[in-house]
């Protein structure tokens, strides 16, 4: 029987210390295979079904993983396109609570809506600052810029109590966070980070009841029977959350299904419990060296205030992180080790 280790190294064989994740995830080998059979597919004429195959194979996946049945779950490219979705669905005037300095795909489409009355307060405070005549909270469940997790808990209990509706964006999270979207009645993510996909797929958890979403975006793919639904308006829309649905890339999704596989088979928890020890292992570091992380406790992202602007330095010595706001960003996944970690520590206390 393989274990952890073993497995990743399977998958895994980067040629620099890449602790980028928070940006774009590394591809398994698996997934760069399946990405070559599929493109063989186009280009020797073979028929495309099993690559539509490996869009409800990779939807079914996603399912187990955020903790829903697959009926929940449709499939799409862009958390900005779900927000976009999720805004449109809201009556003039409404109230929508968010973060401050949240990832835009995840807050923008409610700010273009400019009849709707949207409302930032700082992270640590927004399941406190939900209100009578708040109609939707929307944040990331991890956040982009320095890695603080939300208290979805704190937040679905005062959307509750209020009777807002929640949307929680797991971009940041999905793959080494344990999701329960069905507490939530609309997840999204995209799924080419921590779920080490592609890009060009995400997708969107709704409730049963569609949560009075309209599926102002759907085409024949989100028919009920969508090779009868091609031609003219859609008959029937899919009595499932895939009414929802957009164009698949069928590529990514060919790639992503086998990303998906590998989380499954090496368990978010044991990936939870991977990824914080190598996080909490810098933290201390840069405690040693005389820095201090911006607080994000229980985070696989950890930034560093005034370390920005050594992204290209450290990128020369083969070292992959990112600069975000002025802030050294290092996010730390299942393929890195703590070998990476220390790499990272010798250099910045060179």
């Amino acid at each position: 029987m393989e274990t952890f280790e073993s497995l990743v190294r399977t998958e895994f064989a980067p040629k620099n210390t890449f602790l980028n994740t928070a940006s774009s995830g590394l591809l398994p080998a698996r997934t760069v295979a399946a990405l070559q059979e599929a493109a063989a597919l186009r280009a020797d004429g073979s028929p495309l079904d099993s690559l539509f195959a490996d869009v409800e194979a990779a939807r079914a996946s996603f399912a187990r993983l955020a903790g829903v049945p697959v009926g929940r779950v449709a499939a799409g490219s862009s958390v900005s396109a779900y927000t976009g979705l999720v805004a449109a669905s809201l009556p003039a005037g409404a109230e929508v609570l968010t973060a401050e300095d949240d990832f835009a795909s995840v807050v923008n489409p409610f700010h273009v809506r400019t009849d709707l009355k949207v409302r930032a307060v700082p992270l640590e405070r927004i399941a406190e600052s939900v209100r009578p005549g708040t109609a939707l909270v929307a944040v990331s469940a991890a956040q982009s810029a320095d890695g603080r997790i939300a208290d979805l808990a704190a937040l679905r209990e005062a959307a509750r109590e209020h009777g807002a509706r929640t949307y929680v964006d797991f971009s940041q999270a999905a793959g080494w966070l344990p999701m329960e979207a069905g507490a939530d009645d609309y997840t999204s993510s995209v799924c080419y980070k921590w779920l080490l996909g592609p890009h060009g797929a995400g997708f969107l958890v709704v409730p049963e009841d569609f949560g009075g979403l309209t599926p102002i975006l759907a085409g024949w793919v989100a028919g009920e029977h969508p090779w009868d639904s091609c031609y003219g308006p859609v008959a029937e829309l899919a009595h499932s959350a895939r009414r929802f649905d957009l164009p698949p890339a069928l590529f990514s999704y060919a790639g992503l299904r086998r990303s998906l596989e590998l989380i499954e088979e090496l368990g978010v928890d044991a990936v939870h419990a991977h990824d914080l020890a190598l996080a909490d292992r810098f933290r201390a570091g840069l405690t040693g060296l005389g820095h201090e992380a911006l607080p994000a406790p229980g985070s696989a992202i950890v930034s560093v205030p005034g370390l920005g602007h050594l992204q290209p330095e450290l990128g020369k010595a083969g070292i992959q992180v990112s600069n975000r706001a002025g802030n050294l960003r290092a996010s730390f996944h299942l393929y890195n080790t703590p070998a990476d970690v220390d790499r990272l520590l010798d250099v910045l206390s060179a």
